[in-house]
């Protein structure tokens, strides 16, 4: 049996910076409170409450200090915490805070703001929260024809098209092609905000899944970009198997395959991957 692993599978910088960030601040800090969960991973998250970060949901919760996850939070939260005197130790992904940056600039110029990401997730949370009044969060084509009816009642005449720095990239180039069609009338600019590692991470699986028999995504079922890995993969190999853990490893699922593909999301540790090689070795004699 062979293995290919996915050069770019786990950590990326922005998961990097907010896990090393937090590691290195708790050292120095005994309460500290990180707002949400710092990354979408679950073991990434035990070992840092073992190490004595508390994850709260509501800063209410939060005495001296808090983290700003990596995902980012929305613009009134960061009133808050400043009204109320708790130090902010910001550890959003630089490509997030860059998507805040745009959305809050254009908004001012009068743009009606269209992002497209998923609705539910932390990071489309607090982006849309830079984008003003003037905006709608898209996250599947369903979504188009309320956006649509926004956009003529509010009478503006420039768009701007942006996305979550984890969406699907070829989605989001459909999604821009449909906007386009339907809004011949209006100025648009287009700023992919996709994170250029999430995009290199999103072709490196899609080249994998069709070179093998079957592929495992391993990471977080809540994370945004691990989820896309999996769709994708889904596309071009006949089996796609999404494993949180070595624990959800199926070996038996794996019968009789020669070639399998391995990539990981951008929040999923190197030693999780790495277990996940070991246990499919340990059953045949696998080359990486």
């Amino acid at each position: 049996m062979e293995i290919i692993l996915g050069k770019t599978a786990g950590f990326c910088y922005g998961v990097k910076r907010a896990v090393d960030g937090a590691k290195e601040d708790i050292k120095t800090n005994e309460n500290i409170y990180c707002l949400g969960e710092i990354v979408h991973n679950q073991s990434v998250i035990k070992k840092l409450t073992d190490k004595g970060i508390k994850f709260v949901e509501n800063i209410e919760e939060v005495k001296d200090k808090i983290i700003i996850r990596a995902h980012g939070t929305s613009k009134d939260i960061y009133e808050k915490l400043k009204q109320k005197g708790i130090e902010i130790k910001d550890l959003t992904c630089p490509n997030v805070l860059r998507t805040h940056i745009i959305a809050e600039d254009y908004s001012k110029k009068g743009y009606f703001i269209i992002l497209i990401g998923i609705k539910n997730h932390p990071e489309a949370i607090g982006t849309i929260s830079f984008c003003g009044n003037l905006s709608f969060l898209i996250q599947e084509k369903e979504d188009i024809p309320e956006c649509l009816k926004k956009i003529k009642q509010s009478h503006v005449n420039d768009i701007l098209i942006m996305a979550q720095t984890t969406y699907n990239s070829q989605k989001f180039d459909d999604m821009v092609e449909i906007l386009r069609n339907e809004l011949k009338d209006k100025q648009i600019d287009i700023q992919k905000t996709i994170c250029h590692a999430t995009e290199i991470r999103q072709k490196e699986t899609l080249e994998i899944a069709k070179k093998v028999e079957a592929m495992i995504i391993v990471g977080d079922r809540k994370s945004s970009n691990t989820s896309k890995l999996y769709d994708i993969a889904k596309e071009h190999c006949k089996k796609v198997f999404f494993a949180q853990n070595v624990e959800e490893l199926n070996l038996e699922e794996l019968e009789g395959i020669q070639k399998i593909g391995v990539m990981a999301g951008a929040s999923t540790p190197k030693e999780d991957i790495e277990e996940i090689i070991k246990k499919i070795r340990s059953k045949n004699l696998c080359q990486v």
